[in-house]
Protein backbone atom coordinates (compact mmCIF):
# COMPACT_ATOMS: atom_id res chain seq x y z
CA UNK A 1 0.00 0.00 0.00
CA UNK A 2 2.71 2.70 0.86
CA UNK A 3 4.37 2.07 -2.45
CA UNK A 4 1.65 2.46 -4.31
CA UNK A 5 0.75 5.90 -2.62
CA UNK A 6 3.89 6.88 -2.98
CA UNK A 7 3.82 5.96 -6.84
CA UNK A 8 -0.04 7.79 -6.59
CA UNK A 9 1.90 10.92 -4.94
CA UNK A 10 5.02 10.44 -8.14
CA UNK A 11 2.38 10.73 -10.38
CA UNK A 12 0.77 13.21 -9.51
CA UNK A 13 3.46 15.21 -8.91
CA UNK A 14 4.57 14.80 -12.59
CA UNK A 15 1.13 15.75 -14.00
CA UNK A 16 1.08 19.30 -11.62
CA UNK A 17 4.89 19.72 -13.15
CA UNK A 18 3.31 18.99 -16.98
CA UNK A 19 0.50 21.23 -16.11
CA UNK A 20 2.79 24.17 -14.77
CA UNK A 21 4.79 23.89 -17.79
CA UNK A 22 2.13 23.82 -20.02
CA UNK A 23 0.73 26.94 -18.52
CA UNK A 24 3.65 29.19 -18.62
CA UNK A 25 4.03 27.83 -22.31
CA UNK A 26 0.79 28.99 -23.09
CA UNK A 27 1.48 32.27 -21.52
CA UNK A 28 4.83 32.64 -23.09
CA UNK A 29 3.28 32.01 -26.22
CA UNK A 30 0.27 34.44 -25.82
CA UNK A 31 2.67 36.94 -24.95
CA UNK A 32 2.80 39.82 -27.85
CA UNK A 33 5.19 42.13 -29.38
CA UNK A 34 3.97 44.94 -26.82
CA UNK A 35 5.24 42.60 -23.57
CA UNK A 36 8.18 41.66 -25.76
CA UNK A 37 9.36 45.42 -26.42
CA UNK A 38 8.48 46.09 -22.78
CA UNK A 39 10.72 43.66 -21.55
CA UNK A 40 13.39 44.53 -23.69
CA UNK A 41 13.11 47.99 -23.24
CA UNK A 42 13.91 49.06 -26.99
CA UNK A 43 11.45 48.72 -29.47
CA UNK A 44 13.29 47.08 -33.16
CA UNK A 45 12.67 48.85 -36.12
CA UNK A 46 12.71 48.35 -39.90
CA UNK A 47 13.36 50.85 -42.47
CA UNK A 48 14.46 51.60 -45.73
CA UNK A 49 18.22 51.29 -46.54
CA UNK A 50 18.50 54.81 -46.90
CA UNK A 51 16.15 57.15 -48.36
CA UNK A 52 16.51 60.67 -47.51
CA UNK A 53 13.38 62.73 -45.51
CA UNK A 54 12.15 59.05 -44.76
CA UNK A 55 15.11 57.42 -42.98
CA UNK A 56 18.94 57.65 -43.45
CA UNK A 57 21.98 57.71 -41.33
CA UNK A 58 23.99 61.09 -41.30
CA UNK A 59 27.99 61.16 -40.63
CA UNK A 60 27.54 60.54 -37.02
CA UNK A 61 25.49 57.02 -37.45
CA UNK A 62 22.46 58.64 -36.28
CA UNK A 63 18.92 57.88 -37.55
CA UNK A 64 16.69 60.32 -39.32
CA UNK A 65 13.45 60.77 -41.44
CA UNK A 66 9.67 61.12 -41.43
CA UNK A 67 9.91 56.89 -40.71
CA UNK A 68 12.28 57.03 -37.84
CA UNK A 69 10.46 59.68 -36.04
CA UNK A 70 7.29 57.50 -36.06
CA UNK A 71 9.60 54.55 -34.60
CA UNK A 72 10.54 57.13 -32.13
CA UNK A 73 6.93 57.88 -31.21
CA UNK A 74 6.11 54.21 -30.63
CA UNK A 75 8.81 54.04 -28.60
CA UNK A 76 8.54 56.79 -26.44
CA UNK A 77 4.74 55.57 -26.18
CA UNK A 78 5.90 52.16 -25.10
CA UNK A 79 8.95 52.86 -22.72
CA UNK A 80 8.85 56.68 -21.94
CA UNK A 81 12.00 57.55 -24.15
CA UNK A 82 11.99 58.12 -27.85
CA UNK A 83 15.76 56.82 -28.17
CA UNK A 84 15.30 53.58 -27.42
CA UNK A 85 15.09 52.65 -30.75
CA UNK A 86 17.30 50.11 -33.06
CA UNK A 87 17.11 50.70 -36.88
CA UNK A 88 17.61 47.56 -39.34
CA UNK A 89 17.20 48.82 -42.76
CA UNK A 90 15.65 46.61 -45.06
CA UNK A 91 15.70 46.23 -48.69
CA UNK A 92 11.75 45.67 -50.65
CA UNK A 93 11.95 42.51 -50.84
CA UNK A 94 13.64 41.71 -47.83
CA UNK A 95 10.52 43.90 -45.79
CA UNK A 96 7.98 41.57 -44.82
CA UNK A 97 10.09 38.51 -44.50
CA UNK A 98 11.91 40.33 -41.95
CA UNK A 99 8.68 41.50 -40.16
CA UNK A 100 7.27 37.54 -40.51
CA UNK A 101 10.04 35.97 -38.70
CA UNK A 102 10.00 38.57 -36.29
CA UNK A 103 13.63 40.06 -36.58
CA UNK A 104 11.48 43.86 -36.33
CA UNK A 105 8.66 44.52 -34.07
CA UNK A 106 7.44 47.32 -36.80
CA UNK A 107 8.23 48.30 -40.19
CA UNK A 108 8.17 51.79 -40.99
CA UNK A 109 9.30 52.12 -44.38
CA UNK A 110 6.97 53.67 -47.23
CA UNK A 111 5.12 50.36 -47.36
CA UNK A 112 1.56 50.60 -49.30
CA UNK A 113 -1.15 48.85 -47.75
CA UNK A 114 -2.92 46.59 -50.50
CA UNK A 115 -5.57 44.25 -50.13
CA UNK A 116 -3.45 41.23 -50.70
CA UNK A 117 -0.61 41.82 -48.61
CA UNK A 118 -3.64 42.32 -45.86
CA UNK A 119 -5.13 39.29 -46.41
CA UNK A 120 -3.04 36.98 -48.18
CA UNK A 121 0.66 37.99 -46.69
CA UNK A 122 -0.16 38.10 -42.71
CA UNK A 123 0.43 42.02 -42.69
CA UNK A 124 -1.60 44.16 -40.42
CA UNK A 125 -1.41 47.94 -41.70
CA UNK A 126 -2.19 50.08 -38.88
CA UNK A 127 -3.03 53.04 -40.61
CA UNK A 128 -2.00 55.82 -43.69
CA UNK A 129 0.92 57.84 -42.30
CA UNK A 130 1.80 59.60 -45.64
CA UNK A 131 -0.80 59.64 -48.52
CA UNK A 132 1.06 59.07 -52.24
CA UNK A 133 1.32 57.91 -55.88
CA UNK A 134 3.28 56.82 -57.99
CA UNK A 135 5.13 59.00 -60.31
CA UNK A 136 8.10 59.26 -62.87
CA UNK A 137 11.53 61.20 -62.86
CA UNK A 138 13.42 62.25 -65.83
CA UNK A 139 15.97 64.43 -66.82
CA UNK A 140 14.53 67.93 -67.44
CA UNK A 141 16.52 68.23 -71.10
CA UNK A 142 13.81 65.31 -72.25
CA UNK A 143 11.14 67.63 -72.24
CA UNK A 144 8.36 65.29 -71.42
CA UNK A 145 5.34 66.75 -69.51
CA UNK A 146 3.72 63.33 -69.37
CA UNK A 147 4.24 59.81 -69.14
CA UNK A 148 2.17 59.41 -72.28
CA UNK A 149 5.30 60.93 -74.11
CA UNK A 150 7.63 58.13 -72.70
CA UNK A 151 7.45 55.64 -75.89
CA UNK A 152 10.02 53.54 -76.39
CA UNK A 153 11.94 54.63 -72.84
CA UNK A 154 13.50 52.39 -70.78
CA UNK A 155 12.70 52.33 -67.01
CA UNK A 156 14.07 52.12 -63.92
CA UNK A 157 12.36 50.04 -61.34
CA UNK A 158 12.91 48.44 -57.87
CA UNK A 159 11.88 44.76 -57.54
CA UNK A 160 9.58 44.04 -54.34
CA UNK A 161 7.15 46.87 -55.03
CA UNK A 162 4.05 47.58 -56.61
CA UNK A 163 6.02 49.70 -59.44
CA UNK A 164 6.85 47.81 -61.71
CA UNK A 165 2.78 45.92 -61.98
CA UNK A 166 1.26 49.90 -62.20
CA UNK A 167 3.34 50.87 -64.61
CA UNK A 168 3.22 48.07 -67.04
CA UNK A 169 -1.06 48.21 -66.78
CA UNK A 170 -0.87 52.21 -67.02
CA UNK A 171 1.46 51.72 -70.12
CA UNK A 172 -0.47 48.71 -71.60
CA UNK A 173 -4.07 50.39 -71.42
CA UNK A 174 -2.68 53.41 -73.04
CA UNK A 175 -0.75 51.27 -76.16
CA UNK A 176 2.46 52.81 -74.93
CA UNK A 177 5.66 50.88 -75.40
CA UNK A 178 8.04 50.76 -72.67
CA UNK A 179 10.60 48.35 -71.09
CA UNK A 180 11.59 47.84 -67.63
CA UNK A 181 15.24 47.70 -65.77
CA UNK A 182 14.66 46.02 -62.54
CA UNK A 183 16.66 46.18 -59.46
CA UNK A 184 16.69 45.01 -56.14
CA UNK A 185 18.25 47.90 -54.67
CA UNK A 186 17.37 51.63 -54.88
CA UNK A 187 20.45 53.21 -54.96
CA UNK A 188 21.55 51.00 -57.75
CA UNK A 189 18.86 51.37 -59.67
CA UNK A 190 19.49 55.56 -58.83
CA UNK A 191 22.97 55.17 -59.83
CA UNK A 192 21.98 53.73 -63.01
CA UNK A 193 19.07 56.03 -63.65
CA UNK A 194 21.93 58.71 -62.98
CA UNK A 195 24.20 56.95 -65.48
CA UNK A 196 21.97 56.95 -68.28
CA UNK A 197 20.80 53.88 -68.20
CA UNK A 198 17.27 54.28 -68.18
CA UNK A 199 15.56 57.19 -69.78
CA UNK A 200 13.07 57.76 -66.44
CA UNK A 201 12.96 56.27 -62.97
CA UNK A 202 9.40 55.36 -61.38
CA UNK A 203 8.28 54.78 -57.72
CA UNK A 204 6.72 56.77 -55.22
CA UNK A 205 6.28 60.38 -55.81
CA UNK A 206 8.27 61.35 -52.12
CA UNK A 207 10.44 58.72 -52.72
CA UNK A 208 11.71 60.05 -56.01
CA UNK A 209 11.50 63.38 -54.54
CA UNK A 210 14.37 61.96 -52.20
CA UNK A 211 15.99 60.57 -55.20
CA UNK A 212 16.16 63.39 -56.95
CA UNK A 213 17.68 65.60 -53.96
CA UNK A 214 20.23 63.14 -54.29
CA UNK A 215 21.40 63.58 -57.73
CA UNK A 216 24.74 65.87 -58.48
CA UNK A 217 22.22 68.66 -59.51
CA UNK A 218 18.92 68.29 -58.59
CA UNK A 219 17.25 70.73 -60.63
CA UNK A 220 18.22 69.02 -63.73
CA UNK A 221 15.66 66.52 -63.00
CA UNK A 222 11.60 66.77 -62.93
CA UNK A 223 9.11 65.02 -61.53
CA UNK A 224 5.96 64.92 -63.75
CA UNK A 225 2.88 66.38 -62.39
CA UNK A 226 0.15 63.52 -61.91
CA UNK A 227 0.47 60.34 -60.58
CA UNK A 228 -0.93 56.61 -61.80
CA UNK A 229 -1.72 54.92 -58.72
CA UNK A 230 -2.94 54.94 -54.96
CA UNK A 231 -0.57 54.51 -52.72
CA UNK A 232 -1.27 55.05 -48.54
CA UNK A 233 1.69 54.16 -46.84
CA UNK A 234 1.77 53.37 -43.51
CA UNK A 235 3.22 51.16 -40.73
CA UNK A 236 2.95 47.48 -40.59
CA UNK A 237 2.60 45.12 -37.87
CA UNK A 238 2.17 40.97 -37.52
CA UNK A 239 -1.12 40.20 -38.25
CA UNK A 240 -2.72 38.24 -35.36
CA UNK A 241 -1.15 40.62 -32.64
CA UNK A 242 -3.94 42.81 -32.09
CA UNK A 243 -2.68 44.54 -28.85
CA UNK A 244 0.44 46.17 -30.79
CA UNK A 245 -1.17 46.86 -33.72
CA UNK A 246 -3.38 48.63 -31.72
CA UNK A 247 -0.26 50.36 -29.88
CA UNK A 248 0.73 51.23 -33.33
CA UNK A 249 -2.35 52.63 -34.87
CA UNK A 250 -3.46 54.80 -31.68
CA UNK A 251 0.51 56.14 -31.63
CA UNK A 252 -0.14 57.33 -35.43
CA UNK A 253 -3.93 58.47 -34.80
CA UNK A 254 -2.22 60.38 -31.78
CA UNK A 255 0.28 62.18 -33.47
CA UNK A 256 -2.66 63.40 -36.12
CA UNK A 257 -5.28 64.53 -33.13
CA UNK A 258 -2.59 66.63 -31.65
CA UNK A 259 -2.18 68.48 -34.61
CA UNK A 260 -5.51 69.28 -34.80
CA UNK A 261 -5.67 70.19 -31.17
CA UNK A 262 -2.73 72.32 -30.99
CA UNK A 263 -0.68 69.98 -28.98
CA UNK A 264 3.36 70.34 -30.37
CA UNK A 265 6.56 69.75 -29.02
CA UNK A 266 7.15 72.93 -28.15
CA UNK A 267 3.61 73.03 -25.09
CA UNK A 268 3.32 69.06 -24.66
CA UNK A 269 5.50 69.58 -21.13
CA UNK A 270 4.02 72.65 -20.41
CA UNK A 271 0.80 74.60 -20.77
CA UNK A 272 -0.61 71.61 -22.65
CA UNK A 273 0.58 68.88 -20.44
CA UNK A 274 -2.95 68.13 -18.82
CA UNK A 275 -4.73 68.47 -22.32
CA UNK A 276 -2.01 65.53 -23.27
CA UNK A 277 -2.65 63.50 -20.33
CA UNK A 278 -6.36 63.66 -21.30
CA UNK A 279 -6.30 62.98 -24.09
CA UNK A 280 -4.44 59.84 -23.76
CA UNK A 281 -6.50 57.98 -20.79
CA UNK A 282 -8.08 55.46 -23.09
CA UNK A 283 -4.54 54.01 -23.92
CA UNK A 284 -3.83 54.08 -20.34
CA UNK A 285 -6.54 51.63 -19.56
CA UNK A 286 -6.56 49.54 -22.76
CA UNK A 287 -3.16 48.96 -23.40
CA UNK A 288 -1.54 49.85 -20.36
CA UNK A 289 0.89 52.75 -20.67
CA UNK A 290 1.83 55.33 -18.53
CA UNK A 291 -0.56 58.20 -17.61
CA UNK A 292 1.73 60.68 -19.38
CA UNK A 293 2.39 58.75 -22.63
CA UNK A 294 1.00 61.11 -24.91
CA UNK A 295 3.29 63.84 -23.34
CA UNK A 296 6.21 61.84 -23.74
CA UNK A 297 5.08 60.97 -27.16
CA UNK A 298 4.75 64.32 -28.39
CA UNK A 299 7.43 65.75 -26.47
CA UNK A 300 9.82 63.40 -28.43
CA UNK A 301 8.77 64.05 -31.48
CA UNK A 302 6.38 66.62 -32.20
CA UNK A 303 3.34 66.44 -33.70
CA UNK A 304 2.11 65.02 -37.47
CA UNK A 305 3.18 68.34 -38.83
CA UNK A 306 6.21 68.95 -36.97
CA UNK A 307 7.32 65.78 -38.10
CA UNK A 308 6.44 66.25 -41.66
CA UNK A 309 7.86 70.00 -42.15
CA UNK A 310 11.45 68.90 -40.29
CA UNK A 311 11.51 65.87 -42.31
CA UNK A 312 9.93 66.25 -45.81
CA UNK A 313 8.44 70.57 -45.68
CA UNK A 314 9.51 73.14 -47.53
CA UNK A 315 13.02 74.14 -45.55
CA UNK A 316 14.43 69.91 -46.54
CA UNK A 317 15.41 69.33 -49.81
CA UNK A 318 12.72 67.24 -50.66
CA UNK A 319 10.87 70.68 -50.10
CA UNK A 320 7.11 69.11 -50.31
CA UNK A 321 4.07 70.55 -49.86
CA UNK A 322 1.81 68.90 -47.40
CA UNK A 323 -1.25 68.72 -50.30
CA UNK A 324 -3.02 65.39 -49.54
CA UNK A 325 -1.70 65.19 -45.83
CA UNK A 326 -2.95 68.29 -44.64
CA UNK A 327 -5.34 67.89 -41.94
CA UNK A 328 -8.88 67.54 -43.52
CA UNK A 329 -9.79 70.56 -41.83
CA UNK A 330 -7.30 72.13 -43.82
CA UNK A 331 -9.12 70.83 -47.15
CA UNK A 332 -6.78 67.34 -47.40
CA UNK A 333 -7.26 63.53 -46.73
CA UNK A 334 -5.91 63.58 -42.64
CA UNK A 335 -8.97 62.04 -40.72
CA UNK A 336 -8.52 60.12 -37.70
CA UNK A 337 -10.80 58.74 -35.00
CA UNK A 338 -10.69 61.25 -31.66
CA UNK A 339 -9.32 60.08 -28.86
CA UNK A 340 -11.92 60.52 -26.27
Amino acid sequence: MRSRRHSHRKIGSVIATIGLASALLAQAAAAGTLDEVKARGKLICGVSEGLPGFSEKDKTGQWHGFDVDFCKAVAAAVLGDASKVGYIPLTADDRFAALKAKKIDLLARNTSWTMSRDLVDGLAFAGISYIDGQGFMLPALLGATSPLQLNGARICVVTGTTSEENAAAFFARRKVTVSFLRFKERPTARQAYAAGQCDAFTGDRSALAAERSLMPKPEDHVLLDGVISKEPLGPVTRKGDQQWTDLVRWTLFALINAEEQGLDKTNAATSMRQKAIDMGKPAVKGLGLADDWLVKVIGGVGNYNNIFQRNLGADTPLSLERGMNALWVQGGLLYVPPMQ
